[in-house]
């Protein structure tokens, strides 16, 4: 009985305590699955197209990472950018030291106009510089666009201004004042006696939209019984390639002994032109190479695998494409054997890869001071679907570094620029028309071709102790710019 008794304690016992377990066991509650949203299509745009074609895409740890070949992984990444500018920016490689140079913007037309050429403009090209240590500062005009509202106003090339709307222009109010309206007054000034002052004339403009021509000058000169032909050219635009062409017909019809190539203000432009203007300098020389890519390594084992390690190079060409606009066209070739080249900082890109290229054929004869140092290509990305059509609902595009060019023995990297054979700055307050045999660069190099030695040159602007301040080929994103054809996997 008693050995009963216990067993029943025993029992109940053992039914209290798992009763109180399971009271006390926490209710288990299935977990809520995290929903990751899908990232827009612009970031995701931005994100596949840098993955793809950036040539430093290996170097970007966001666009090599393995968790982001996971769609969920990437869409949490990509939802953390509210801002596509950011997102952009912040996958370039060492963004504004090593990569200056690739863009994005929210309308495709932008990209498509600055390809053209085409700005709402007054029509002139500027820089703006102060005496000694003084606020004020004055402008100097370098060039005016043809047809535009400063040439029909009478602007011309050296001609200086001080006041904009009858102010003052300073350190602290030039940028309200040029870039702030479409319409304003240039009061002009003239340098005398190391003083630079206001003459009584002036010069009214309105903006307009228009297609700059870069053909600015072309003309034979006369130098000891030689025929000289200078080219003032301004950008590789392929919509002036044919009436490129027909200066050299010009320049070949008048049999020319020799080529002087004004690239001062060239910041860059089309790959494929700079291949038409060297074959229309050096030959149509098919069979040999004028320049090399090297995209990253993806891309770059794509392209040889579809089209073999030959794609990568460049040669000299014997005619212009067809477009939708102009029939294919003969190259017309002057087959020269030196070339003489004026120079600045703001000979970039386009201009550097066609000096580079020709370096290895003939002799380059430069003059002026060190180029821009830009020896890397973009071209434009948008959101191409898998048949190659734009996604409507996305205008976006991007215009980032996609190839670096050599020349075809192998010469790039000239961070630095070209170093010219002469060093020679512009003379910005003596600036005589194009093509005047006194004008400080040309001068210079028909001196070379007179056979003279170098001689120390004194520029009005030095004595005058001038500071440059700001180049208008500074202020547009899309300036010392090269681009390739668009290409585009389907």
């Amino acid at each position: 009985m008693k050995n009963t008794y216990r067993y029943l304690v025993s029992i109940f016992s053992f039914l209290l305590f798992f009763n109180m377990l399971v009271c006390c066991k926490k209710e288990v509650v299935a977990p809520v699955p995290v929903v990751i949203k899908e990232a827009t299509d612009v970031n995701k745009f931005i994100y596949n197209g840098l993955k793809e074609y950036y040539l430093w895409a290996d170097q970007v740890p966001n666009l090599m990472a393995a968790k982001y070949t996971v769609k969920d992984s990437l869409n949490a990444f990509l939802n953390t950018f509210t801002d596509p500018n950011l997102l952009f920016t912040s996958l370039l490689y060492k963004y504004k030291t090593i990569d200056k140079w690739s863009f994005i913007v929210d309308d495709s037309q932008i990209i498509d106009n600055w390809i053209q050429g085409i700005s709402e403009t007054m029509g002139f090209d500027f820089m703006l510089a102060r005496v000694g240590s003084s606020d004020n500062l004055f402008g100097f005009v370098r060039y005016v666009f043809k047809g535009s509202p400063a040439e029909k106003a009478g602007l011309k090339r050296g001609d200086l201004f001080m006041k904009v709307n009858d102010q003052q222009l300073t350190i602290t109010n030039y940028q309200t004042l040029l870039f702030s309206t479409s319409t304003y007054k240039l009061s002009l000034a003239s340098a005398s006696s190391n003083i630079i002052s206001l003459n009584g004339k002036s010069v009214s403009m309105t903006a307009i939209q228009m297609q700059e021509n870069p053909i600015q000058l072309d003309t034979v000169l006369n130098v000891n019984n030689l025929k000289v032909g200078y080219l003032v050219y301004n950008g590789f635009n392929a919509d002036f390639d044919i009436q490129l062409n027909d200066v050299f017909k010009r320049f070949k019809d008048a049999a020319i002994d020799k080529l002087v190539l004004d690239l001062r203000y060239n910041g860059g432009g089309s790959v494929q032109t700079a291949k038409y203007l060297a074959s229309m300098i050096y030959g149509t020389a098919t069979s040999k190479v004028f320049f090399k890519s090297q995209y990253n390594t993806g891309l770059q084992a794509e392209i040889v695998k579809e089209d073999g390690a030959a794609s990568l190079s460049e040669n000299f060409t014997d005619k212009i494409l067809k477009t939708s606009t102009t029939a294919e066209t003969p190259i017309n070739t002057l087959s020269m054997t030196k070339l003489y080249v004026i120079t600045s900082d703001n000979t970039a890109s386009a201009s550097e890869l066609l000096i580079n290229g020709l370096i290895p054929y003939m002799q380059v004869y430069n003059v002026g001071i060190n180029t821009a140092g830009k020896y890397v290509a973009s071209f434009t990305i948008q959101d191409w679907d898998a048949n190659g059509v734009v996604n409507p609902n996305n205008k976006w595009a991007m215009q980032p570094i996609v190839v670096k060019i050599a020349n075809s023995a192998g010469v790039s990297d000239f961070v630095d620029g070209l170093v010219p054979d002469y060093s020679l700055e512009e003379d910005i307050v003596n600036l005589l028309p194009f093509g005047d045999q006194n004008e400080t660069l040309l001068k210079a190099v028909l001196n070379n071709i007179k056979g003279l030695p170098p001689t120390a040159i004194t520029l009005k602007s030095q004595k005058l102790g001038l500071k440059k301040v700001f180049d208008t080929r500074n202020i547009s994103q899309f300036s010392k710019q090269m681009y390739i054809n668009q290409f585009k996997k389907n």
